[in-house]
């Protein structure tokens, strides 16, 4: 009899999380946010930030039980489906600030004339625009990827009305998504 290693290994750690910060890996972790700037070397969103360094910005991690008493993680535990519904939550939460930023919150950092108030910030500053629409569309490829985890593994997707919600908010401003039309 020949052992299939490949098969074998992954029926041992199907549905195993990993820790971020030490690697340890178990059937729960716990999932939530710190501002404990050390997370920063290890938090998924800050993987492509330059500077880490005194980086207080809320973190959304997934971390064993020691660490989240070390970086003071504000959090549950879950299991593998938990965790990735809080993901999906977070993607979400990040893609409705992006397109509130692209609707209105721009003007609010930007010097605009009155009279370019009524424009949106691809009239106004492609550049900017440009910056944040690929920021948005890399959020949307990762909503997907997550949305399709849940597909394949045949679980229920939370509040699977979000979606329907966002693209429409997307278009109604003019611009097109990968989550549909």
């Amino acid at each position: 009899m020949q052992l299939d290693w490949d098969k074998a290994i992954n029926e041992i750690l199907a549905e195993k999380m990993s820790c971020q910060a030490c690697g340890t890996l178990g059937d729960e972790m716990i999932v939530g946010y710190t501002r404990n700037s050390d997370a920063a070397e290890f938090a998924q969103r800050c993987r492509d930030c330059v500077d880490k360094s005194e980086c207080d910005a809320r973190k959304l991690v997934v971390v064993c039980e020691p660490c989240a008493r070390k970086y003071r993680v504000n959090g549950q535990s879950v299991d593998e489906t938990g965790m990735m519904a809080v993901m999906l939550e977070e993607c979400r939460r990040n893609l409705e600030e992006s397109i509130d930023y692209l609707a209105t919150y721009w003007k609010e950092d930007a010097d605009v004339e009155y009279e370019d108030m009524d424009k949106g910030l691809d009239e106004v500053d492609p550049e900017l625009f440009k910056e944040e629409d690929s920021w948005r569309l890399r959020l949307e490829e990762e909503y997907m990827q997550l949305h399709r985890w849940f597909r394949e593994r045949h679980r229920p997707i939370p509040d699977p009305g979000w979606r329907s919600q966002y693209v429409e908010d997307v278009i109604g401003l003019g611009y097109t998504t990968l989550l549909g039309d």
